[in-house]
């Protein structure tokens, strides 16, 4: 069971903001749920379906999600997975041409002070 951080949060449809992903694990507060607060500096917040092309462009951008890291409890992610994604790096993927899919209903409101609905919507992905 996913313990919430903000029972209130919203996704970016405003409506109740839903989990992201159990397995793995992911969210700020690895809940599952990609919800933000003050020390969430990174704004974690966007709910992303991982590809090839993108995990390629995290790495090269200097964030490897793809290697499990054991001593970080961290698995290391594959195409399909979802994973709460910061909203700029969402962003730069975007304007790199690499960027994932987006599950709205888990995705933050407080992305849309980075990314536009419209732009959410033409990379939205069944939740």
């Amino acid at each position: 069971m996913t313990t919430r951080y903000d029972e209130t949060a919203l996704n970016v449809l405003g409506q109740e903001l839903l989990p992201c992903s159990n397995a793995p694990l992911t969210g700020f507060f690895r809940n599952g749920c990609c919800e933000t607060g003050p020390d969430d500096l990174g704004l974690h917040t966007v709910c992303a379906v991982m590809t090839a092309e993108f995990l390629a462009f995290s790495r090269r951008a200097g964030n490897d999600l793809s290697t499990p890291r054991p001593d970080l409890h961290f698995p290391g992610l594959k195409p399909g997975d979802r994973w709460c994604l910061c909203a700029p790096r969402w962003k730069e993927a975007l304007d790199a041409g690499a960027a994932p899919g987006v599950v709205l209903e888990a995705t933050h409101e407080e992305t849309l002070a980075i990314v536009t609905l419209d732009v959410l919507k033409a990379y939205a992905v069944a939740a």
